[in-house]
């Protein structure tokens, strides 16, 4: 496959195991293309902003690389030979929480929401600004870290959030959220009683000032589908028609 990036000085992967931003170390990426010049761009460009970049290029590969070494964010591309991108994405989280930012070969939105049902936390579509993708790396990474000053517990329907070790339980028991759901229950639990649009989502939870509302929608739905009792039914963040959505800690229907 023709690429149309430039290639640059790929990062070395050889040396050795650093625990994740403890002591200045640099936080690792694992990058995941069958494109071999893709994937040098990428290297290069998030070895230059201070990250340890991994290599992978195909499916395997990446899960004997994460397992080796666990990355604090994967890039992956979904159009992989043998083992695609999804699959790979949901062995991941099968090992353990890890952000994932999914590279897509079309912007056909299928791709796109098919990338965050299996819990990709961002996406970039190709051909992209390799100077976006490093954003987007940090903004995700950012957001992967407890806050420096620390956060209050937050508590409410049964549902409580702990910013610090970012833990999130119901009813006692723990759950499973990506770094995207995780942050949206948390601003949910911040703002009881309030209707946000999709886009006032984006900004707050996202970071993003632009961006497909579709990502929102998605990451909503799955987040229904770990906190409602019934997601066809939901009563903790019900949808307010014509603005967006609204959590409601008491779960009245409207």
């Amino acid at each position: 496959m023709r690429s149309q990036y430039e290639p640059h000085r790929a990062a070395t992967t050889d040396e050795p195991v650093r625990d994740r931003d403890r002591d200045g170390a640099r936080a690792r990426v694992l990058v995941v293309d069958d494109d071999p010049t893709v994937a040098e761009v990428v290297a290069g460009y998030l070895d230059r902003s201070g990250y340890a970049v991994d290599r992978a290029d195909d499916g395997p590969t990446a899960l004997r690389r994460a397992r080796n070494r666990w990355p604090d964010l994967v890039v992956l591309d979904l159009m992989l030979p043998g083992m695609d991108g999804l699959e790979v994405c949901r062995r991941l989280r099968e090992q353990g929480p890890v952000p994932v930012i999914m590279l897509t070969a079309r912007g056909d939105e299928e791709d796109r929401v098919l990338g965050l049902e299996v819990g990709a936390d961002d996406y970039v579509t190709k051909p992209f600004s390799p100077r976006e993708l490093v954003l987007r790396v940090e903004s995700v990474l950012r957001r992967s870290r407890p806050a420096a000053t620390g956060g209050h517990r937050l508590a409410a329907a049964g549902l409580s959030v702990d910013p610090d070790a970012r833990r999130a339980t119901k009813n006692g028991g723990e759950l499973a959220l990506t770094l995207r759901e995780f942050d949206l229950l948390a601003f949910f639990l911040r703002h009881p009683g309030r209707a946000f649009g999709r886009e006032d989502l984006m900004r707050e939870v996202w970071g993003w000032d632009f961006g497909d509302l579709s990502t929102v929608t998605v990451h909503v739905r799955r987040l229904r589908g770990k906190v409602e009792d019934d997601p066809a039914r939901p009563r903790l963040i019900q949808t307010v028609w014509g603005v967006g959505y609204r959590f409601e800690p008491g779960g009245a229907v409207d």
